[in-house]
């Protein structure tokens, strides 16, 4: 995910967190193609998913520790200039916040659920 700090609204990132992400990224190997690299998460790797040209394009993580609440699917991360506040008005609409807010690489993100079901990350 890069520091630099985008437009909001903007998608910025994507990762899935499930029980065992070393299955899955040799998943994502075997299908796609992408290479990976390992996360140092104090313990144990999660893992950065390269594309062909050397792109990182998402990550994977292991549903533990901090992440254990994180639900088994692909999240977008969108941009949003203040994560307390949205996570705010995500509530106070109908929406549910599912972790965080809480810091990650030196920014505050959450995991929100809208009315319908589908989950989203917001990173500041």
């Amino acid at each position: 995910m890069s520091d630099e700090a985008p437009g909001s609204g903007a998608i910025v990132w994507h990762d899935l967190t499930v029980p065992d992400a070393a299955k899955v990224r040799d998943f994502y190997r075997d299908v796609i193609g992408w290479s990976s690299s390992g996360q140092d998460m104090g313990g144990y790797e999660d893992f950065n998913l390269f594309a062909a040209n050397g792109e990182c394009v998402a990550g994977v993580c292991h549903a533990r520790g901090m992440n254990a609440r994180v639900p088994p699917q692909w999240l977008m991360y969108v941009s949003v200039p203040d994560v307390a506040a949205a996570a705010e008005r995500c509530a106070a609409s109908g929406g549910r916040v599912i972790d965080g807010p809480r810091s990650m690489g030196g920014r505050l993100f959450c995991v929100i659920q809208d009315p319908a079901g589908a989950v989203l990350a917001l990173i500041g």
